[in-house]
């Protein structure tokens, strides 16, 4: 009952009271702004009812019909906060018995007939169809997986980490190399960036302008792929990179050839390399052999990133390579020359932190 008709036949809206609590959370509910709209607005029509508004007045205020106003007005005098929910439904009786949701459960949850590799809705009714004699439709089939929070054709990637017993001493080895580079010693991170592609658009780009972002030509031209070999010296920040016609283990030990050559002899030389398989060849082993004034101190497996080369590796990515028009593979090499040149000219270390936070380079 949201109204009652006194003596003489005048009708009067249901008289609305609340303590200072029940106030202050529909007060909180209506100026929310993540709550459902029609949470919030019966909220507001409890309130504005509770201040003494009519029905009437309360409906023009909100936009809503008189009957609205009544309705909320009634069920929150009648059963409290309680009384602004919906009210529960029979609904429509089930069509799908639970053999049926546990046959498409059971179809989401397996891997699918070959050569398919990802379950469809259209598949998976196909495959219930076949295995408890039920006719259902892919939408319903969609309808009962979204209820169910179940995306068989949603695939996330992961990777089984190797070496997992020294996993976190080999890597709290690298971080302390880092933060602690040995005394009178050189400290190198190592690796190579492969196959980088030399692409020019077909049509020139256009400029960012207020409101709008740059564009780039979708359709580009080959020019070939570049390779690079590349040296952090940790301390300084300071990076010597050559250009390879391939990636193997007497590349790398030419390379590091060249490093040998440029620093002074009885300076014993530290470096960091991951798990590649021209580091850790035969031929790079009797490499190291051969010198025994350098050490070399792998990352773990699947734990490259560990590798401080790999952020100067991203910074040339983000400045030169993702957005760039390469003419020839000549202009690739040039660029990425030209970047490592003025990246040398203000060099700065990386400052390693333990705080999962990105790395930066230490201040001036």
């Amino acid at each position: 009952m949201d109204m009652w008709r006194p003596p003489g036949g005048t009708v009067v809206a249901v008289a609305v009271t609340m303590d200072e609590t029940t106030r202050r959370a529909l007060e909180r509910l209506a100026a929310s702004a993540k709550a459902q709209v029609r949470e919030v607005v019966r909220a507001r029509i409890v309130l504005a009812a509770a201040d003494g508004l009519a029905n009437a007045e309360i409906a023009r205020e909100l936009f809503v019909t008189v009957n609205t106003v009544r309705k909320w007005r009634g069920r929150f005098a009648a059963h409290g906060t309680g009384g602004l929910q919906d009210a529960r439904r029979s609904g429509r009786p089930k069509v799908y018995d639970g053999k049926v949701r546990v046959a498409i459960v059971a179809a989401a949850t397996s891997t699918p007939p070959a050569p398919a590799a990802t379950w469809t809705h259209r598949a998976i009714a196909e495959q219930v169809a076949g295995t408890v004699l039920a006719a259902v439709s892919p939408s319903q089939v969609g309808r009962i997986l979204a209820d169910l929070d179940l995306k068989p054709h949603k695939v996330r990637g992961w990777l089984t980490r190797r070496d997992t017993p020294e996993f976190w001493q080999r890597a709290e080895h690298i971080c302390d190399l880092y933060r602690t580079p040995p005394q009178d010693a050189v400290l190198l991170s190592i690796d190579e960036k492969t196959a980088i592609a030399a692409r020019s658009r077909k049509h020139p780009g256009r400029p960012a302008r207020p409101g709008r972002p740059a564009r780039q030509e979708f359709e580009y031209v080959r020019h070939g792929t570049a390779s690079l070999m590349a040296a952090l010296d940790v301390r300084t920040g300071e990076v010597l990179t050559e250009v390879i016609a391939r990636n193997n283990a007497v590349t790398f030990t030419a390379f590091l050839d060249r490093i040998d050559a440029l620093i002074p002899e009885g300076t014993d030389i530290h470096m960091v390399l991951d798990n590649g398989s021209s580091h850790t060849a035969k031929h790079t082993k009797a490499w190291f052999a051969a010198h025994p004034r350098w050490t070399a101190h792998f990352t773990p497996p699947h734990a490259s990133w560990l590798n401080q080369v790999e952020l100067v590796f991203s910074a040339l990515s983000r400045s030169v390579l993702r957005h760039g028009d390469f003419t020839s593979r000549d202009d690739l090499i040039d660029k990425l020359d030209s970047y490592i040149i003025n990246r040398n000219e203000n060099a700065k270390p990386f400052r390693w932190t333990y705080d999962a936070a990105p790395l930066k380079e230490a201040a001036t």
